[in-house]
Order: C-alpha cells, then structure tokens, then sequence
C-alpha cells in the first residue's frame, strides 16, 4: 500500500506542479507586460524595469492561492485519465485497489494540499502582496486608495467619528485626512482635517491641522469657527492594522487580520457583510483543492478507448472553472443579496463535494 501511495501521491504532485509552473510562468508574462507600461506612466526614479519585475514576482504568490484548486484538478485528471487508458489502474484494481482505499488514499493527498493553500493565502500571499504594494509606494511616495480613500468609523463616549484616509506612505504614515465628529442625534459637530498623522498608541498626531466646529446646531443662525494648529493629538482606538487593512483588498488579508477587523467593524456599528464572507471564503477556499481531488478520482475508472484523453480533460477544467466562477458569484451575491456569510461562502464547496461524490458512487459503485 506505501508503495502505491508513493507512485500516486508522486505523479500527482509532479502533474499539479507543472501545471501549476505553467500557469505561473503565464500570468508573469503578462503581469511583466501591464507593468513595464506602468513604469513609462510613473516616470518614477525609483521605479524602474528591476522593481517592476520584483513587484511582479511578489504577486506569484496571490496567483498560486487563487488558481491552486484549478491546477489541481487539472493535475489529478491527467494523472489519473493516463493511468486508465494505459491500463495501469486496472491492473492497481486487481492487486487490491478498491474504490474505497483509493478514495481514501487521494482524500490524504487532498488534505495536504488543503494546508498548502491554506498556508499560501494565509501567510505567504498577505506578506508578499504587502511587501509589493509597499516596493511600488517607495517609488510613488504613496500608497494611493482611490479616489475616495479609505473609511473608518469609532465609537467614543460621546460622539462618534468618521474617519478618511486618502493615501499612506511607505513608512505608515497616513496623508489627506479627515476627521468627521457627529453627536448622538446625528448632527455634525466638527471636522478635522490635516495633511498626515501618525498612530501613537492609543491616539494618532495629526499634522498641519485645521479643525472647523460646528456651533449651536438647533438654532437657524449658522456658527463656524474655524482653527488651525500645527499639530494635535486625537484619542482613537484605530490602530495602523486597521487602517492597512481597510487599504488591503480583502481577499489578500490574512485569516487574524479580517477577523480583527470584522470586530472592530461590529463594535461601531459599521456592516461587515463583505469582510465575514470573505473571512469564512478563507477558511472553506482551501477544502476546494479537496473537492478537486475528489471530483478527479472518477476519471480513472473511465474508458478512454472510445474518447480521447483530451476531452475529458476539458470537461474536468470547465467543471473547475464553473466551480470558481460560482464561487465568485456567490460572494458577490451574498454581499448584494444580505445572504448569511457562512453559507454564501460554503456552498460551492458542499455542491461540488456532493456532485462529486455522487459521481464517484455512481460510475465506480453502481456501474
């Protein structure tokens, strides 16, 4: 039985490893291109052909988490559609090799590549796309986050804030912000702006600072009283993370991060539907090379006399790109849709585990 492990889990591996390069070597191409363009547009010093390359080899790592179930079905449905038109897993069933010890054995192979992928968008992908966006900024001077920045919002004793951050630098530091302090009825009671601000514990330093309040809001007279300051120092519970992580899309932040953020997203009252689907789509994305593994298995007991090698192989890829385009889609629609986030992230997974393994007892079992 180890010696049949050893020659699947090997063929397996070395199958979705290629695979895997070949896609990789794909999207590097033209990520390459797109970006040596963006090294004209910037016109930056510090940007040059070199960085642009490096930026483009940092985000390998986010392509190998998103395509990582598709290079494994592909792998095992190639390895496992050979072994059947060359009768080599006939001649495995005949020395003992039930469906049952087979599921289980590429179950094992599934499971270590679940931890691989988990590892990948949990700990590599996070780090290596924050050290890009961070090689880009040095030669920008900023991290741009779009046209209408990034939104915070906290809680206080009193009052409540809404906070914008329009860029940060590569030092951490935020630029272009702007302070928004309303009461309990929903009035506004002042605005704070400043052209950047660091966090000091529990409190951040705003810098160049012109603070307008807001007078008497329940009278018709209006009452502004504008004033500017060098520098002041606002009591906020808003960390650095979280700013970095309102900047970070939410599908390259860590499995910590999102929880940490969804809480503090909870706690002022601000809805958090995107980041807990995409908190939950962390901990199901990487069952799905499981699923891929499980939907190729029934490949083997297939006969390919009659059909050829490369057709099945093709319906396998569709069936693994259905797979993550309802993946997509049901994020997107359980974000509009209000949808439980655990079951908007789950439900791929469960429907091709099923289909899957109804396929497997019906082609192997019952036939």
């Amino acid at each position: 039985m180890k010696t049949l492990r050893k020659l699947l889990y090997l063929e397996v591996i070395q199958a979705v490893a290629l695979v895997t390069a070949g896609f990789m070597a794909l999207f590097f191409f033209f990520d390459a291109v797109d970006e040596l363009q963006t090294v004209n547009r910037l016109q930056a010093p510090g940007y040059q052909a070199t960085q642009a390359l490096l930026y483009v080899v940092m985000m390998i790592p986010s392509h190998i988490y998103e395509l990582f179930p598709i290079t494994v079905l592909i792998g095992t449905i190639f390895v496992m559609a050979r072994l059947a038109r060359s009768s080599e897993f006939t001649i495995l069933r005949t020395s003992g090799l039930g469906p049952g010890r087979a599921l289980r054995s590429l179950t094992l192979l599934g499971l270590s590549f679940v931890l691989f992928t988990f590892v990948i968008g949990d700990y590599v992908a996070p780090l290596a796309d924050k050290t890009a966006q961070m090689l880009k900024s040095q030669a920008q001077g900023r991290i741009s986050i779009g046209k209408t920045g990034a939104w915070l919002k906290e809680r206080q004793a009193f009052n409540q804030f809404a906070v914008n951050v329009g860029a940060l630098t590569p030092d951490s530091t935020m630029q272009d912000i702007r302070i928004f302090e309303f009461d309990r009825r929903g009035f506004i009671v002042s605005l704070t702006q400043a052209a950047s601000a660091s966090v000091q514990g529990e409190a951040w330093l705003l810098n160049d600072v012109e603070r307008t309040e807001f007078l008497s809001p329940d009278t018709d007279a209006s009452q502004v009283s504008i004033n500017r300051v060098d520098s002041l120092r606002w009591p906020s519970q808003i960390s650095a993370e979280m700013v970095a992580a309102a900047v970070l899309k939410p599908e390259r932040m860590g499995t910590w991060d999102l929880f940490q953020y969804i809480r503090h997203l909870t706690a002022n009252g601000q809805t958090a539907q995107k980041y807990e689907i995409q908190f939950w789509k962390k901990l199901f994305y990487p069952m799905s090379c499981l699923v891929m593994v499980v939907l190729a298995l029934p490949f083997a007991y297939l006969h390919f006399r009659s059909g050829s090698i490369s057709g099945y192989t093709f319906v396998g890829v569709m069936a693994g790109i259905s797979f993550v385009l309802l993946n997509n889609v049901m994020n997107d629609m359980g974000n509009l849709r209000g949808w439980d986030p655990l079951l908007s992230a789950a439900l791929p997974s469960l429907l091709y585990g099923g289909l899957s393994l109804s396929v497997f007892t019906w082609l192997v079992l019952r036939r």
